[in-house]
């Protein structure tokens, strides 16, 4: 089972996020680059921020880029995201059906072997996140099945060391980590939003933050950083279990870089006296 994540994708309507990142061209390498993985991904998880500005065009330029996928995908909204353009650009897909085209995304999907959650962490208008009473029933409901899950949401519910981001804070953060704490079946929590690749443990679980398809955080680590992004090649996460493993907590996940906007990456090149 090979689950692609990929996030932060800032699709704009002249193609260039903040006047400088080439998102659109960005993802369009994403796509290109998971249609050359072997094995091919059985699912792509999009974590948020698909847009810029949440805008209808920026949605119909973005549905076009992510139908080139020839595996199918799933979508969590992100605070740069509108909810009801969100739903109209990509109709088809039905986990995002709802009565109220504003209320809040969530789902299941159990096509895997690994139950996959997508929960809405954006809190219109807030650029931090956070989660409802309502979205915490309706988890604990869906954990007490006791399947093995991934949680896929957008915003990290817990602080990464980069101090503009990290004040943002999460609402219910701690409700959530108490959920996840009495459910050993959750193996895993998947995020984006920092643009970056973290990990760190959270509720008894392992927590990645995937980093963006188009530009990533500076990695400045003091409390007073100034909020920056650096034209650092896109990356996406790859959550793995070997065909062999019927241990979902053998789930492995690795990070990688995507060639393209200018980044090459000369190679493979063997190992010189490596005896196998």
């Amino acid at each position: 089972m090979l689950i692609a994540q990929i996030s932060d994708c800032h699709v704009t309507i002249d193609g260039k996020a903040y006047g400088k990142a080439p998102s659109n061209q960005a993802l369009a390498n994403a796509v290109s680059y998971l249609s050359t993985l072997v094995p091919a991904p059985d699912m792509v998880m999009v974590t948020g921020d698909i847009t810029d500005n949440g805008l209808e065009e920026e949605f119909c330029i973005a549905s076009d880029i992510l139908g080139r996928l020839r595996a199918p995908f799933l979508i969590v909204p992100g605070n740069h995201d509108n909810r009801a353009n969100l739903r109209a650009a990509f109709a088809h897909l039905p986990h995002l059906k709802a009565d109220d085209p504003d209320g809040p995304v969530r789902y299941i999907d159990d096509t895997l072997p690994i139950r996959l959650v997508g929960m809405d962490s954006t809190c219109p208008p807030r650029h931090g996140g956070g989660l409802t009473h309502d979205d915490l029933c309706w988890l604990e409901q869906v954990l007490a099945e006791n399947r093995p899950s991934m949680i896929f949401m957008h915003h990290p519910p817990f602080s990464v060391g980069i101090g503009n981001m990290d004040a943002e804070g999460f609402v219910n953060a701690t409700n959530l980590e108490e959920i996840l704490v009495r459910h050993p079946n959750m193996i895993r929590l998947c995020l984006g939003h920092m643009h970056r690749s973290v990990l760190r443990t959270f509720g008894r679980c392992t927590a990645c933050i995937a980093p963006s398809t188009g530009l990533q955080l500076v990695l400045d680590l003091t409390t007073d950083a100034p909020s920056q992004f650096i034209l650092e090649p896109g990356g996406l996460a790859l959550h793995y279990l070997e065909s062999s493993n019927h241990d979902p907590a053998g789930l492995v996940t690795h990070f990688g870089q995507i060639p393209g906007c200018g980044h090459t990456f000369p190679g493979p090149f063997p190992f010189y006296g490596v005896e196998r």
